[in-house]
C-alpha cells in the first residue's frame, strides 16, 4: 500500500518504521531536523530489548503535491495541529484514500454516523471552525485507538516503552473491507489491530486514563507511578474519572474497565512521562482541548455536572497560555535585540 504519515513524532515515527518494515510504501510527511534525519538516515525504531530496527526504505518529504494520492494516510500530528495541516492533507486524497487518524482524545469526527439527538454534530473544541472536517471529511475515516507508550529522543529516532496495540473501527461500526484492510496492514507491521464493533467505547477507554493522568502530569510534573501512589492525586483522579464515566454513559458508552483497573494500569506503566508532559518540557504546544475542553464540551451538551474536570480543565488551560505568552515574549525580546 501506498501509506502517508503526516508527522514523524513519537507514534508516527513508531507506525512508519513498522510499516516499512513489513514492505509498505511509506512517506513521511515532516519538517525540520526530522525530514533531515529521516532523509539521511532513514527511520530508527530503539526496542525495550536494546535492540534496534532502522527502515531505509522511506520516502520524506515537506511537500504534499509531491508525496500524491496515497492508499492510506495517518494523521500522527497532535490533535491541536490537525486543522493547520489539513488544507495540504487533501492532497494526498484519491478517490479510495481512507484516513486513519492517530491523535488522543475525542476525534473531530465523532459524531459521524452517532445516530441519535448529536449525530452529524461537530466537535467545537476540536475542530471549532470546521477546517478539519472539511478537507479530510469523516466519511474517509476509520476510528483508532493508539495505545503504545514511544518517546521521540532525537530527530527520526524514536524509542519503544511498551506496546504494539491499534484497534481500528468504523464510526458505524460496520465490518467493511476497508476496516479490514487497515488491520490487516497494520497486522502485517506487527501491530495488534483488532476491528472493533464500537470504535467509541474504546476511545473512551484509552480517553478516560488521558484526560485525567495526562493534565495532572503536566501540572505537577509527576509521572505516572508518583500520581497513582500520592493519596490526594489519586482521589483527584478517582474523581475526574467518575465525572468522565458519567459523560459516557449519556452518551451511551459503557466502560469495559472497573475504573480501580484503569488506574492500576497506569500505575503499572511505571516513572512513565506523560505525553503532555514531554510536551511541557520540551515547550510545545499542549493538546488540551482533544483530551479535555472536547470532554467538558461534552458535558454540558449531556446537562452532566463535572466540576472537577472543570477545575483541571482552568487551571491546565492557564497554564498553557502563560507558558505560551512566555515564548511568544521571549521570541519578540529576541527579535527586538537584533543580531
Amino acid at each position: 500500500m501506498r501509506i502517508a504519515v503526516i508527522g514523524a513524532g513519537a507514534i508516527g515515527a513508531y507506525v512508519g518504521v513498522r510499516l516499512a518494515l513489513a514492505g509498505e510504501h511509506v512517506t513521511f510527511l515532516a519538517r525540520g531536523a526530522n525530514l533531515e534525519a529521516l532523509r539521511g538516515r532513514g527511520a530508527r525504531l530503539l526496542l525495550p530489548d536494546g535492540t534496534e530496527q532502522i527502515a531505509t526504505n522511506v520516502a520524506a518529504t515537506s511537500d504534499y503535491a509531491v508525496a500524491g494520492p496515497q492508499d492510506l494516510v495517518i494523521l500522527a500530528v497532535k490533535a491541536h495541529q490537525l486543522g493547520s495541516v489539513a488544507p495540504d492533507a487533501a492532497r494526498l486524497l484519491g478517490p479510495e484514500t481512507v484516513v486513519v487518524p492517530m491523535q488522543n482524545g475525542i476525534p473531530y469526527w465523532y459524531f459521524h454516523r452517532h445516530g441519535g439527538a448529536f449525530a452529524g454534530r461537530r466537535v467545537d473544541a476540536v475542530d471549532p471552525h470546521g477546517v478539519i472536517s472539511e478537507y479530510l471529511p469523516a466519511g474517509r475515516v476509520v476510528g483508532c485507538v493508539v495505545y503504545p507508550a514511544t518517546e521521540l529522543v532525537a530527530p527520526g529516532v524514536v524509542k519503544l516503552i511498551e506496546g504494539d496495540r491499534f484497534p481500528v473501527g468504523e464510526p458505524d461500526g460496520s465490518r467493511s473491507a476497508r476496516v479490514q484492510r487497515v488491520s490487516d496492514c497494520f497486522t502485517r507491521a506487527g501491530l495488534r489491530a483488532p476491528v472493533l464493533d464500537d470504535i467509541r467505547a474504546e476511545i473512551w477507554l484509552k480517553l478516560w486514563g488521558n484526560l485525567t493522568f495526562n493534565p495532572l502530569s503536566a501540572l505537577t510534573r509527576a509521572t505516572l507511578v508518583e500520581i497513582c501512589e500520592d493519596a490526594g492525586a489519586r482521589q483527584l483522579a478517582v474523581e475526574m474519572m467518575t465525572e468522565a464515566q458519567d459523560v459516557a454513559r449519556c452518551l451511551g458508552i459503557t466502560m469495559r474497565v472497573p475504573l480501580e483497573k484503569r488506574i492500576a494500569g497506569a500505575a503499572r506503566v511505571g516513572r512513565h512521562k506523560t505525553s503532555m508532559l514531554q510536551d511541557v518540557e520540551a515547550g510545545r504546544t499542549l493538546e488540551i482541548d482533544a483530551l479535555l475542553g472536547a470532554v467538558v464540551e461534552l458535558a454540558r451538551l449531556s446537562n452532566v455536572a463535572t466540576p472537577h474536570l472543570d477545575a483541571v480543565y482552568a487551571l491546565t488551560r492557564l497554564m498553557a497560555n502563560v507558558a505560551e505568552a512566555g515564548r511568544a515574549g521571549g521570541a519578540a525580546a529576541l527579535r527586538a535585540a537584533g543580531p
